[in-house]
């Protein structure tokens, strides 16, 4: 696990803390060839730049949030925000799949929107697979 997102994690409240550190193990063990890093605040995992999946800490729990999530046609994520994002969120850790959240991350590799040259082409996405 990235040290920077070691202390996010350790920084939360004891129940969001295992919440965190189980998210963070199941990315890892997923997305073993991507970068992770704390962006915007947050640790957020990306593949050849592109954001991929990240938490956050909210008033109720911690925000799950996968970047091209829309296209995963996955019933247990929520739409989130005006482009193709999804989330899923979690009160407790025991609220956690794991075998959900591996096959959302599985698909998270194989189905990507670009996002990090989304600036670039002022606001229009492009499926990249």
């Amino acid at each position: 696990m990235h040290p920077d997102i070691h202390s996010y994690n350790q920084q939360q409240l004891p129940a969001e803390q295992s919440i965190c550190e189980l998210l963070a193990k199941e990315i890892d063990g997923v997305l073993k060839k991507a970068e992770s890093k704390i962006w915007h605040a947050h640790p957020v995992w990306f593949l050849e730049g592109n954001p991929i999946v990240g938490y956050s800490k909210l008033k109720d729990g911690i925000r799950l949030l996968f970047w091209s999530g829309q296209s995963f046609d996955e019933e247990g994520l929520q739409k989130e925000g005006k482009f193709k994002a999804a989330e899923k969120r979690y009160a407790t850790v025991a609220d956690i799949n794991t075998k959900d959240l591996k096959r959302w991350l599985k698909k998270a590799i194989d189905i990507q929107w670009d996002y990090k040259n989304l600036v670039k082409r002022k606001g229009v996405l492009e499926r990249l697979y």
